[in-house]
C-alpha cells in the first residue's frame, strides 16, 4: 500500500489521460497552487503538522472483492446488530449501486439488515407501501431492509449545533449497534454532492419531521428554488449526521462509491443527468470527514476536462461548506493519508 498526505487549503491539477491514471498521476505527481475553493485538498501535509491525521483506504477497483478489502481494513469496531445505511434510490434509478456487488457486500457482515426512511419529496417512496413496492422494484430482496420511520420517530441529541439541539429520526435507528455507510457518492441538486455526510443526515432522518428540519423549509408545498440552502442546508445537514455519529460513537464505518457520479442523486431516479465524469474507484474510513474531504479532492483532481460538471454542481450549490462546517463542528479530519490498496 501506498500513503498520500492529504489537507486543506490547496488542491490537486491533473495531467490528464485515462482514468486511473488521471487519478493517481493526480496524487503523487500534482503540482500545488492556490485553492479555488474554500476546502480542497493537497498531497503534502508537512513535517511539522502535528494534528490528527485519519487513515482513508483507495481502491481503483468497483466491485465487491474490493469493497470488502476495504472494508475488512476498517471494521473493527463494527459489531452486534449492524445497520446498512444505503440510499436504494427511486424505481429503475440507472446510477444506484449494483445490486450484486451490494448483495456480495452484506452476506459478509453477521447480522446486518439495509436500514432506509421514507422520503420528504412526493414520489416513489414518500410512503412506507410504496417505499416497499419501489425497494422490490429495485431489486433490494436479498436481505432485511428496515424502513426505520414506518412505525415512528425518535430524537437525537446535537451536541454543540449552531441550529438544532435535537433531530427527529427513524424510530429504528436506535434498534442497531454500530452502523456501516455505504455510499454511492455523486452530485445533488440542492447539496452541491452527496457523500457519506449526506447519507446519513438526510438518510437516518425520518421522512416528514426530520428531513423538513435539515431542509430548513418552512412550507413543503413551495417549488424547490424556494427552500433554503447553500450555507443552511449544508451546516443543516452536517448537525443532523452529528447526531447520528455522536450515537454510535466509535461503531460507525464509511465508504463512499465513486462510480456513475451524476450531478444528480439517486432521488432522482430515471431523469437524473447522465455522468459525465469518470468513475473513479471505492475510498473507505472510519473518519466521516475525511473520507467526504478525499472524495471530493479525488474529484478535483481530475482537472476540469474531466470534472467540469460536477464541479460546477458542487460550487454553485456552495456544497463545501459540507467540509468546513464538519471540521468546525469536530467531525473528524481533514487531514489524512490516503492509502492506496492496489500498489
Amino acid at each position: 500500500m501506498a500513503e498520500f498526505k492529504c489537507t486543506r487549503g490547496t488542491f490537486l491539477k491533473a495531467a490528464g489521460g485515462l482514468v486511473a491514471g488521471a487519478v493517481m498521476s493526480a496524487l503523487a505527481n500534482a503540482s500545488t497552487t492556490q485553492a479555488q475553493a474554500p476546502v480542497v485538498g493537497c498531497k503534502k501535509v508537512g513535517s511539522d503538522f502535528t494534528g490528527k491525521k485519519a487513515k482513508v483506504f483507495f481502491t481503483r477497483h468497483i466491485d465487491a472483492e474490493h469493497l470488502n478489502k476495504l472494508y475488512a481494513l476498517i471494521n473493527d469496531e463494527i459489531k452486534g446488530k449492524v445497520a446498512i445505511k444505503l440510499h436504494t434510490g427511486e424505481q429503475h434509478g440507472p446510477n444506484i449501486l449494483p445490486r450484486d456487488m451490494v448483495q456480495a457486500f452484506q452476506s459478509k457482515i453477521p447480522n446486518s439488515t439495509i436500514v432506509e426512511t421514507n422520503t420528504l419529496y412526493a414520489g416513489d417512496r414518500d410512503t412506507t407501501e410504496k417505499h416497499l413496492k419501489t425497494l422490490q422494484v429495485n431489486g433490494w430482496t436479498f436481505c432485511p431492509v428496515d424502513i426505520m420511520d414506518a412505525e415512528g420517530t425518535v430524537m437525537l441529541p446535537v451536541k454543540g449545533g449552531r441550529h438544532f439541539k435535537e433531530i427527529s429520526m427513524g424510530k429504528n435507528i436506535v434498534n442497531y449497534d454500530s452502523m456501516v455507510v455505504l455510499t454511492h457518492f455523486k452530485g445533488h441538486a440542492m447539496g452541491g454532492f452527496g457523500g457519506s455526510m449526506k447519507n446519513i443526515a438526510i438518510g437516518c432522518a425520518d421522512g416528514k419531521i426530520g428531513k423538513q428540519q435539515v431542509h430548513g423549509v418552512s412550507d413543503v408545498n413551495l417549488p424547490w428554488d424556494k427552500w433554503p440552502g447553500k450555507e443552511t442546508l449544508m451546516e443543516n445537514m452536517a448537525e443532523s449526521a452529528k447526531a447520528v455519529i455522536d450515537h454510535f460513537g466509535k461503531n460507525i464505518v464509511f465508504i463512499n462509491v465513486m462510480r456513475r457520479m451524476s450531478v444528480d442523486c439517486d432521488c432522482a431516479g430515471l431523469s437524473a443527468a447522465e455522468p459525465t465524469i469518470p468513475d473513479i474507484g471505492i475510498v473507505a474510513s472510519t473518519d466521516l470527514l475525511a473520507i467526504d474531504q478525499a472524495s471530493v479532492d479525488l474529484v478535483y483532481s481530475l482537472g476540469d476536462k474531466l470534472n467540469h460538471d460536477l464541479v460546477e454542481r458542487i460550487e454553485s450549490r456552495h456544497g463545501l461548506r459540507q467540509l468546513s462546517y464538519m471540521h468546525e463542528l469536530g467531525m473528524g479530519s481533514d487531514h489524512y493519508e490516503l492509502v492506496d490498496i492496489d500498489l
